[in-house]
């Protein structure tokens, strides 16, 4: 069996009063895909953020490498070599693609601002642009592609194809497959399940901030009822990428 390379133990975090998170735990072996799902408001995004210590549990514990991460900042997680890719892309919109990819902090790897170029052409197209001035297709690809920068061995997505053409969506999860091949581990937030499940080797099911399924990925994916039953994007076709 693989390293679990990150492991949640019974998270319970709060926004205020607001009780989110409910006993929280999962995991995350080297060289795997992992997908969250569940439907909006069960505590997927809250999840990703407690785990990258952005709004840090109030119970429960955290290790990423072997390094009890519980109370890190953001900053020293990826500094251990994880990238995040936040909800809603976070890119920096008056500064060109090539400013964006310079902000990440040089860790050594084979990721370099020319190789991001060969896998997102369209962003070497695209290089003196500001990031504003990019489609929300474009700025998920330069969201994935500073990431990469930070040559991780870890990557944590949230919601990668919101809001994006069926064809881009199709691109984005090719990319991630990429990771996996490249040897970096993904956890993966989505809201089109079907995505999801078809690249993912084991998934998690969020409901009420509590998980209530976890296991082989293709086999939840057998569960019609069950994928059907997930909100968002999870009844649209999907082909295989």
């Amino acid at each position: 069996m693989s390293e679990v390379i990150l492991k949640a133990e019974g998270l319970h975090t709060f926004y205020g009063k607001s009780h989110i998170l409910h006993g929280v735990s999962l995991e995350v072996r080297r060289g795997e895909i992992v997908t969250l799902l569940g439907r909006n408001g069960a505590g997927k995004s809250t999840t990703m953020r407690s785990l990258m210590g952005l709004t840090r549990a109030r119970e429960g514990s955290v290790h990423i490498f072997g390094k009890d991460t519980t109370n890190f900042s953001p900053y020293r997680i990826a500094g251990l070599g994880v990238g995040f890719v936040p909800e809603g892309r976070k890119i920096f919109p008056n500064l060109t693609v090539e400013e964006n990819l310079k902000v990440p902090v040089d860790r050594p790897g084979p990721w370099t601002i020319d190789r991001v170029y060969e896998l997102f052409p369209r962003l070497a197209q695209r290089k003196t642009n500001r990031g504003g001035q990019l489609s929300g297709g474009e700025q998920e690809m330069l969201a994935i592609a500073r990431a990469f920068l930070l040559n991780p061995e870890l990557i944590l997505l949230d919601e990668p194809s919101q809001g994006l053409a069926p064809l881009i969506v199709q691109e984005v999860f090719r990319t991630i497959m990429t990771a996996r091949d490249e040897g970096i581990s993904v956890l993966l937030v989505e809201q089109n399940v079907r995505a999801a499940v078809e690249v993912a080797d084991r998934a998690y099911v969020l409901d009420d901030g509590q998980v209530v399924y976890s296991g082989n990925a293709a086999e939840f994916a057998k569960d019609e009822e069950r994928v059907r039953a997930l909100a968002g994007a999870s009844a649209e076709s999907w082909e295989k990428v």
